[in-house]
């Protein structure tokens, strides 16, 4: 049983990239260029349109089957949730074939940034490509709103159709959490009193 808790420890900890960028990208940056960056995207939020809609950030990985980002408007992309789309309703942006053909496929608007109108159906939805459990979103109606928004998180951050997205604090937090107390149950099963 030990061995067995010890394996789903180190699958936890291994089963999601937390970052899509490296240390180096953002040695590659300056603290000045950082801090513009960054107050440059608050700036951009803060004037975004009110409504009562969502903004919405596509994230494509080969083979997953979430969206990607979705939060309200004026919000940071921190409090941003990573989501799985109900499209019963209406088709996501990028419903197309994923296997090639001509012209563009599944994913081509990985990236890009929407304007969402739907709701969060309380459901979650687990997507077996990436183990990770995800609210639902149902859609109703999108726009466009930018093919080039720049970065999601962090300033330095770096796309590969092949790495998990990042995760958001508030999901990093409980992720440790979960990590944490397994490693505190797995030294107590391996220490009895």
């Amino acid at each position: 049983m030990l061995i067995a808790l010890a394996l789903a420890a180190s699958t936890l900890t291994s089963c999601v990239t937390t970052s899509t960028g490296t240390s180096s990208g953002r040695r590659r940056m300056s603290e000045d260029q950082i801090r513009i960056a960054r107050l440059e995207r608050e700036s951009r939020i803060a004037t975004e349109a009110s409504g009562d809609f969502w903004v919405g950030r596509r994230w494509y990985t080969k083979g997953t089957r979430f969206w990607g980002y979705v939060r309200r408007p004026h919000q940071p992309w921190s409090q941003a949730k990573l989501v799985m789309l109900n499209e019963t309703q209406k088709l996501a942006p990028d419903r197309l074939p994923e296997a090639g053909g001509s012209g563009n496929s599944n994913g081509f608007d990985h990236n890009y940034q929407y304007q969402l109108w739907g709701h969060f159906t309380g459901d979650t939805i687990y997507d077996p490509n990436s183990n990770l459990m995800l609210p639902e979103f149902k859609l109703s109606r999108f726009e466009q709103i930018d093919a080039k928004p720049g970065y999601v998180f962090e300033p330095w951050e770096r796309y590969w159709a092949n790495t998990f997205p990042p995760l958001t604090p508030r999901t990093r937090a409980m992720r440790r959490s979960l990590i944490f107390h397994l490693s505190n149950f797995l030294l107590q099963a391996s220490c009895p009193p």
